[in-house]
C-alpha cells in the first residue's frame, strides 16, 4: 500500500528527490535511523501528545490492524464517528485520491471540526511574529510545521467539503510553569507497548495535571494563504502543485530529477557511509550528482564542496564550482586575521589540503604558545551531560527547562600527572538535581585558581541556566552559587541581568583549536568526536602515552582499574576508544543513537546520555538496571573530559 501520507509529504517539501529514495529502502542507504522508543525518550513528543489528549477528553481512538485496506479501513472508522452530532477523535484518519492523513486530535461539534496537530515544540504566545516574520513572511522554523498543518487541512477538507474545518496547532507554553510536583513521572515510556505512542498514562484527567501548559493556535489565515499560493515553500511551485508533485512521485515510484540545491544537499541522508549496511546499498547523493552534474566514478571520489567546515554560500553550486580544485581563495571570500586562523582561513586550508591529498596538520605554533602561556595550572577539564523536557519535574518549573544531571572533571598538573577527581551524577527519578550538581561543582573547581576548560558552548550556557533557576529559589546556598557561577563563566547574549567576564572564565578548548590548529582527519569538523580521533591518528606523544596501562603513566580514574588501556589497534588501524566502551544503550552506539535523533535541535553530541537519562526517568527498571545505566554514564563521561585531556596534551606537545 502507497499513499502520500503527512510525514513522506513533509520529507518531499525538504527535497522531492528523497521521497523517491525513500519508497526504495532496501535500495537507497539512509543514514537517519529509526527508532519511535529513543525519539519518544530524547524529545517528549509523544508524552505531549497523550498530555494533549487529556485537554480534550472521552476522545475515541482510531486504530486497526496494519493489513488489507489499511488506508481505507481506518477512513471508514472516522466516517463511522462523524455520523455523531459531536464527537472527539484521537488520530481520525482521511484518505482520498492516495492522500492519506491521521491528525493528532479532531473535535467535532455539529458542522464544526477543530482539526489539532500536537507539537512538542514550545512558543512564548505574548510575543508577536511567531509564525510570520516582520517582512510577512513564514518563519522558517516553523516552516515545516505549518505546511503539515496545511496538507491536513486540505485532505480533511477535501474528504469533507459540508464541513468547517479550522486548523490548529497545540503547543507548549514556554511562560507556564507546572503546578503540581512529579508531572513527568504521570506519563511513563514503554518500549513494548501495544500503543503508537507508547505511554502510560498515570493520571485519570486533566484535574490531576494541574494548570495546563498547552497553547493552542488558530492559523487558519497562515493556511489559507498557504493553501493559495501566497506563501511557497518553493519558489518556483505553490502548495497544490507541491502535493500533485509529491503524490506523483510517491504512487508512480519515479525520480522527479528536482534540482540539487547547496543546503538540502550538504545535509542530504541518502549517502553511504562506512556502516555495513552503507557499504551495500545505494547513494541518493551520488545518484543525484551523475544524473544533474554528469559525475563520474573518479568524480564521486573527487573532494566537494559539500563538507567544506561552516560553508552557507549556495552561489558555488550555482556557478559550478562543486570540487574543492576548482576554488580559488576569492571564491569563499578568503579573509585573514591578525592572530589566529580566521573562519576563512580555516575552510581554505580544508580546501588545500584534501584536494592535495595532504593529511599533515597545520598547528600556529607561535599563537598557540602565546595562548597557553595564559593558563595557570592546575588545569581542570569539565564535561556535562544534560536534558530538556516539555513536561517539567516539578511544581514551579517551566517546560524544557536545562535539567543537569552529571559532570565529569579532570585535573591536569604542570609536572604531567592526570587525574580523574571529581564526578557527579544523579538518576533518582523525578529529582531535580541542578543544585545539587553546582555545589558538587563549586566544591571541585574552588580548591585553586587553576584554568577550566570546556569543549564548545554547553557547559557555559547550561550554568547561565542554572544561575536563573537560584535567583528564583529559596535555596540555602543561592547566593554562593549565584557567585561561584558568575566566577567561571560569562553572561550568554540574551541574558537579562548580565555580569563583568570573569578572570576564571572558562576557556573554550574548541575555540582554542579553532584558532591554531587544524588537522586534515577530522574533514572540517570540530566536533570532540572527531577532533579526537584526528589527534589519535596523528599524535605519536599521545600513541605512545595511552598505549600503555592508565596506572603506568600518571593517570587516575574513578571507572576504569589500573590495568586499562585506552589505545588499541585493530590490525594497523587505531581503534577509537568510545567504540571500547561497552553500550550505554541496549546495544546501540552512540553513534547510532545521535544518528536516530539527528532531527531534534536539542540533540549535539550527547545522544547517548540523555536518552539513557530519559530511560531511568520514564520506565519501569530495577535499582540494578538503574544502576547499570550510571555506571556506564559514569565511563563515557570520564572518557569525554579525558578526550579533553588528550587534546591539550597533543597541543602541547606540537608547541
Amino acid at each position: 500500500m502507497k499513499a502520500l501520507s503527512k510525514s513522506r509529504f513533509k520529507q518531499g517539501l525538504e527535497c522531492p528527490n528523497k521521497l523517491f529514495f525513500s519508497n526504495s529502502p532496501g535500495v537507497y542507504h539512509n543514514i537517519k535511523k529509526e527508532d519511535p522508543f529513543l525519539n519518544a525518550l530524547a524529545s517528549g513528543g509523544f508524552q505531549i501528545e497523550e498530555y494533549a489528549r487529556l485537554k480534550f477528553p472521552n476522545g475515541i481512538l482510531v486504530d486497526t490492524p496494519y493489513e488489507g485496506n489499511y488506508y481505507q479501513d481506518l477512513a471508514d472508522q472516522t466516517a463511522e464517528l462523524l455520523d455523531q452530532e459531536n464527537v472527539t477523535i484521537y488520530e481520525a484518519a482521511f484518505y482520498i485520491d492516495n492522500l492519506f492523513i491521521r491528525t493528532d486530535v479532531l473535535v467535532k461539534k455539529g458542522h464544526c471540526i477543530q482539526l489539532i496537530e500536537v507539537k512538542a515544540k514550545s512558543i512564548d504566545p505574548s510575543e508577536d511574529n511567531n509564525f510570520l516574520g516582520k517582512k510577512g513572511r513564514l518563519v522558517s522554523s516553523w516552516k515545516p510545521y505549518l505546511f503539515d498543518l496545511a496538507f491536513q487541512t486540505h485532505v480533511a477538507q477535501r474528504c469533507l467539503p459540508e464541513f468547517n474545518i479550522t486548523p490548529y496547532l497545540c503547543l507548549v507554553d514556554k511562560t507556564k510553569t507546572a503546578s503540581v510536583e512529579g508531572l513527568n513521572q504521570l506519563f511513563r515510556v514503554k518500549q513494548q507497548s501495544e500503543k503508537r505512542t507508547g505511554v502510560e498514562v498515570l493520571a485519570r484527567d486533566m484535574s490531576v495535571l494541574g494548570d495546563t501548559l498547552l497553547h493552542l493556535e488558530n492559523l487558519t489565515d497562515v493556511v489559507n494563504k498557504i493553501h493559495a499560493g501566497s506563501f511557497k515553500y518553493y519558489d518556483n511551485l505553490d502548495f497544490h502543485e507541491a502535493v500533485n508533485l509529491l503524490s506523483d512521485i510517491r504512487i508512480k515510484d519515479y525520480y522527479p530529477n528536482w534540482p540539487t540545491h547547496f543546503a538540502a544537499c550538504k545535509k542530504c541522508e541518502f549517502k553511504k557511509d562506512d556502516s555495513t549496511e552503507g557499504k551495500a546499498k545505494l547513494s541518493g547523493f551520488n545518484h543525484c550528482f551523475r544524473l544533474q552534474h554528469q559525475w563520474t566514478d573518479g568524480d564521486l571520489v573527487r573532494p566537494n564542496i559539500f563538507n567544506i567546515w561552516n560553508l552557507k554560500d549556495p552561489k558555488l553550486l550555482e556557478q559550478g564550482l562543486l570540487f574543492k580544485d576548482q576554488l580559488k581563495p576569492e571564491d569563499i571570500k578568503y579573509k585573514e586575521e591578525a592572530r589566529g586562523l580566521s573562519s576563512k582561513e580555516r575552510q581554505w586550508l580544508q580546501i588545500e589540503k584534501e584536494r592535495e591529498s595532504d593529511f599533515s596538520e597545520y598547528v600556529d605554533v607561535e599563537g598557540l604558545r602565546a595562548e597557553m602561556n595564559t593558563w595557570i595550572f592546575p588545569l581542570h577539564f569539565i564535561d556535562f551531560e544534560t536534558s530538556t523536557v516539555p513536561l517539567p519535574f516539578h511544581i514551579g518549573r517551566k517546560p524544557y527547562e536545562q535539567i543537569a544531571f552529571q559532570f565529569s572533571h579532570h585535573i591536569c598538573y604542570e609536572d604531567g600527572r592526570v587525574e580523574h577527581a571529581n564526578e557527579y551524577i544523579n538518576t533518582t527519578p523525578g529529582e531535580f538535581p541542578n543544585f545539587k550538581f553546582v555545589e558538587h561543582l563549586c566544591r571541585a573547581l574552588s580548591h585553586d585558581q587553576g584554568t577550566v576548560f570546556r569543549y564548545s558552548t554547553h557547559e557555559n550556557t547550561i550554568l547561565n541556566a542554572i544561575l536563573d533557576q537560584l535567583e528564583y529559589s529559596d535555596h540555602d546556598l543561592k547566593n554562593d552559587l549565584g557567585a561561584f557561577i558568575k566566577s567561571i563563566s560569562k553572561p550568554t547574549d540574551k541574558h537579562p541581568n548580565p555580569w563583568p567576564v570573569p578572570e576564571r572564565n572558562m576557556i573554550d578548548l574548541c575555540e582554542v583549536v579553532k584558532k591554531y590548529y587544524y588537522n586534515p582527519h577530522t574533514f572540517g569538523s570540530n566536533s570532540i568526536k572527531h577532533v579526537l580521533p584526528a589527534v589519535l591518528q596523528t599524535s605519536r606523544f599521545i600513541q605512545e602515552k595511552y598505549a600503555k596501562p592508565i596506572g603506568t603513566i600518571k593517570l587516575t580514574s574513578k571507572n576504569f582499574p589500573e590495568s586499562h588501556v585506552w589505545l588499541t589497534r585493530d590490525q594497523a588501524a587505531i581503534v577509537s576508544p568510545y567504540k571500547m566502551l561497552p553500550s550505554v544503550f541496549d546495544d546501540l552506539s552512540p553513534d547510532d543513537i545521535d544518528a536516530t535523533l539527528s532531527d531534534i535541535e536539542s540533540i549535539n553530541d550527547g545522544g547517548a546520555a540523555l536518552t539513557a537519562f530519559g530511560k531511568i526517568q520514564y520506565t519501569e527498571m530495577t535499582d540494578e538496571e538503574r544502576l547499570d545505566i550510571a555506571e556506564a554514564l559514569k565511563r563515557y563521561c570520564e572518557l569525554d573530559t579525558l578526550a579533553m585531556v588528550m587534546i591539550y596534551e597533543h597541543l602541547k606537545s606540537l608547541t
